[in-house]
């Protein structure tokens, strides 16, 4: 096995070409070759991942890490002694604690929870089995709470493993309480319990192990041997499954979906076989692309942003997304179509342009091998998704990334196709527009600033999780930071809401104050880049200014720390009144003197919440 290093400048940064991973011992070695080399991961991303497991987690630790690296992620990882997870968890001053984990992995086996019960279910009286159902959950229960006590890491909670043979056989299910209801019981007190929790996350080991097979799940000569009960050729499909976790916690989820037509969102080519002739609908042929069409439709309606990249005749293919019978992805769907005869490159680009995200936010799927190779060669950002041949696969591909994932789906989440659609509304009317200030009145702007709550509180930790290019720190929160920082009367927490005549643009920035009495310290200021340059950044300042100047506070200081993308917000400060005082630490210390007359702009309806 090689391990090859390269840099393509146009991203700075590693880019890493392995050979195929065929089995756990090529990850272990590659592992060990990587671990030799630290320079390899100078600019990853960092991340503190505990494993807790009740069984041998063996090679787990080295298969994460390798999966990990392949996303640029440097992780750090501390795995529990054998079986030893519950003492570590019940001990405050355990390595657990010490180690300050960011990510839990807590996974409890079946047959470990249950003891000699998981195999002699029915030894025990009815009344007792559902004593041990009610104790089985409570200590569960115990542990999660006890690392919740300790630590703000995110904790992802294994269900159980609900068994597929039972003793009594074909009238397991007329038992009351049986062994099966029993784990199926716990599994739905689990996921009830911690459905609105921001911290405890339940993975879904149970339908993990369906999809492998649970007759194949366990390598039962490895099980009595050592007391694994994952095989070990499934330790990397486990380990995709945590990167749907790790993902989000870094900001390396994607927002949009670039779509290709022929071939991809309909069979067939529509310059060729004509409108009638392309195959889309419920028909042997059509069926695929029709659901295919329908999964993205969920994905629109949970947040995630479609585009078109096609190299076709417009008028064709607008005919098709706009009459088409079976068409399910119409016009209004699209943040942006590039629909023309350039390269599909330039048009990359031009849609990350277009939607004003970075082009590592984008996943690519177009039939052609060669523009996916081209396309992957240029933007090796670019996340290009390599499309079975088959397109009865395509739907099964979509379903399987772990690339949309995020901890919380806000109202904005859900209105976010809409919102870019009305975003193109936006730009059609600027582009037409003469006056840019005329153009800033039309919008009828109304901004409602407010202090953080419960409802807001989970879109201001996204905002800090997601925003790069208006982000004065790049400080990423949690809801349980943002949250803390709610209820301290030292800090202020607030949402900034606008709307204007073409929609609602939702939560689209936030801030974070935290008054040390004469002196304010602004620690996060940030706004979606769907709203930059609009002034209402400058409407935020002036509401601070003003909180402050009501405070008797005298000096209002703003922090700057630069980073790969945040060159839109670097002259804010500079350009609104503020001196730089220092620098320290790569903090740039900006203070504003508060009795100086600071300017509203005059266009935009503040309604304080």
């Amino acid at each position: 096995m090689q391990l090859q290093l390269g840099v393509d400048n146009k991203v700075s940064k590693n880019i890493i070409t392995f050979t195929k991973l065929n089995s756990i011992s090529d990850y272990i070695r590659l592992y060990n070759q990587i671990e030799k080399q630290p320079e390899l991961k100078v600019g990853f991303k960092k991340i503190k991942i505990a494993i807790l497991a009740s069984f041998t987690a063996k090679g787990m630790e080295q298969v994460l890490s390798v999966k990990c690296f392949q996303l640029g992620i440097d992780p750090k990882i501390h795995v529990s002694d054998y079986n030893q997870y519950s003492q570590e968890i019940l001990d405050k001053n355990s390595q657990l604690y010490s180690f300050n984990p960011e990510v839990i992995l807590l996974f409890i086996d079946s047959r470990t929870i249950f003891g000699d019960a998981y195999f002699l279910p029915y030894s025990l009286s009815v009344d007792v089995r559902k004593n041990v159902s009610s104790k089985k959950t409570s200590e569960i229960f115990a542990l999660v709470e006890q690392i919740k006590n300790n630590t703000s890491a995110k904790i992802i909670l294994h269900n159980l493993e609900v068994p597929i043979y039972s003793p009594l056989g074909i009238v397991e299910n007329k038992q009351e309480h049986g062994i099966i209801e029993i784990v199926q019981d716990i599994n739905s007190a689990l996921r009830n319990s911690y459905k609105s929790n921001g911290q405890v996350f339940i993975f879904d080991y149970d339908a993990f192990c369906s999809k492998i097979g649970k007759q194949n799940i366990i390598d039962y000569k490895m099980y009595y041997l050592g007391d694994i009960k994952v095989h070990l050729q499934y330790i990397p499909d486990l380990c995709d499954e945590y990167l749907a976790y790790i993902k989000p916690l870094l900001s390396l989820s994607k927002k949009c979906i670039v779509l290709d037509l022929d071939n991809t969102l309909w069979g067939g080519v529509v310059g060729e076989d004509g409108f009638d002739g392309i195959k889309l609908g419920p028909t042997p042929d059509g069926r695929s692309f029709w659901e295919f069409q329908k999964y993205l439709l969920s994905l629109f309606q949970r947040g995630i942003i479609l585009a078109i990249n096609s190299k076709n005749n417009s008028d064709d293919a607008l005919k098709v997304i706009r009459e088409h019978p079976y068409m399910v992805l119409r016009e209004k769907h699209f943040a942006s179509m590039q629909i023309n005869w350039n390269d599909k490159i330039s048009n990359m680009k031009l849609i990350a342009k277009d939607i004003n995200i970075g082009l590592d936010s984008l996943v690519f799927f177009d039939d052609d091998k060669l523009n996916r190779e081209m396309v992957q060669d240029a933007l090796p950002q670019v996340h290009v998704v390599k499309l079975p041949d088959d397109s009865s696969l395509y739907l099964k591909t979509l379903a399987s990334l772990t690339d949309f994932n995020t901890f919380q789906l806000t109202d904005e989440d859900k209105r976010k196709g809409q919102m870019y659609a009305e975003q193109r509304k936006r730009d059609e009317s600027l582009a037409s527009a003469t006056d840019i200030n005329q153009y800033l009145r039309n919008l009828q702007m109304e901004v409602t600033i407010k202090k953080a709550d419960s409802f807001t509180i989970p879109r201001i930790s996204q905002l800090t999780q997601k925003t790069n290019q208006f982000n004065m720190t790049t400080r990423r929160y949690l809801e349980e930071n943002i949250l803390k920082f709610s209820k301290d009367n030292s800090f202020i927490v607030l949402s900034v809401t606008v709307v204007d005549k073409f929609g609602d643009n939702g939560i689209v920035g936030c801030a974070i104050i935290e008054n040390k009495g004469v002196k304010w310290r602004v620690d996060t200021f940030l706004f979606s880049c769907r709203v930059i340059g609009r002034y209402i950044e400058n409407l935020l300042l002036s509401y601070i200014i003003n909180a402050a100047k009501k405070q008797n506070a005298k000096i209002l200081v703003g922090e700057f720390i630069e980073s790969k993308k945040n060159a839109p917000a670097r002259n804010f400060y500079k350009e609104n009144g503020f001196k730089l005082v220092e620098k320290k630490d790569q903090i740039e210390y900006w203070e504003y003197d508060i009795s100086k007359f600071y300017s509203s702009p005059d266009f935009i309806k503040l309604i304080e919440g």
